[in-house]
């Protein structure tokens, strides 16, 4: 299993929704444990940023992630609404 580091920026919009949407924090404590079971499962962006990988959450949102395989950790880059990302 992978070890979890979370980027300052992603921490902060993580804090801002707990007070708004505990919905929604919760699928993504629950989908950042799947990450950390079999992160290469997803798939990754297109170049040039194709060392990254994505998922969906909740059908609107998508977090970014990537992965350090020397130290087995999975790196939370960004979480924002898809048409942000995209």
């Amino acid at each position: 299993m992978y070890r979890l580091q979370v980027k300052p920026e992603v921490q902060k919009v993580v804090e801002k929704l707990a007070k708004k949407d505990k919905k929604q924090v919760e699928i993504i404590f629950n989908k950042v444990n799947e990450i950390l079971q079999d992160p290469h499962r997803y798939k990754n962006l297109r170049s040039p940023l194709n060392h990254w990988k994505r998922v969906h959450i909740d059908s609107h949102f998508v977090l970014i992630f990537s992965i350090d395989e020397k130290e087995k950790i999975v790196i939370l880059e960004y979480y924002g609404h898809h048409d942000e990302v995209y």
